[in-house]
């Protein structure tokens, strides 16, 4: 079933320049990049954005480094997109995240893991109408 899902390429990876290879390995699972855009969150932005941990004692750090450098904000397509874009990155965690995914290659940590993806195809369609009006995403 064709679907669409979410996913942010973090400040740790656009530091290090490495959001081509994330997107290839994104591409060469079967997904396709429908929308896609660079910017740089603003503290409102991330607040909003992770408004469902607020309470949670990692929320203004996970804010602070959202906020800390671009992000690139994506737009999914694909067969169980959710599912399969949740397998390409891997577990949260980089020391349990399988070998060859985004995480166990290129996360720096268990909060610089690199990329966000949607955990439901619920969610990541709250997180897109979050991001991008349906003009900019353009199968």
């Amino acid at each position: 079933m064709t679907e669409r899902t979410f996913s942010i390429i973090k400040p740790d990876a656009t530091r290090r320049n490495i959001t081509g290879k994330i997107i290839t390995k994104l591409e060469d699972a079967g997904l396709r990049v429908v929308a896609q855009k660079r910017v740089r969150w603003s503290k409102a932005d991330a607040e909003a954005f992770y408004a469902v941990h607020k309470e949670r004692p990692f929320f203004n750090d996970l804010v602070a480094f959202m906020t800390s450098g671009p992000v690139v904000l994506q737009v999914l397509e694909g067969d169980t997109a959710v599912a399969r874009n949740r397998e390409i990155m891997g577990a949260t965690n980089p020391a349990e995240a399988a070998a060859g995914t985004i995480r166990a290659e290129y996360a720096e940590s268990l909060e610089a893991n690199s990329v966000h993806g949607s955990d439901s195809p619920e969610n990541a369609a709250i997180e897109i109408s979050q991001c991008f009006s349906d003009a900019e995403i353009v199968g």
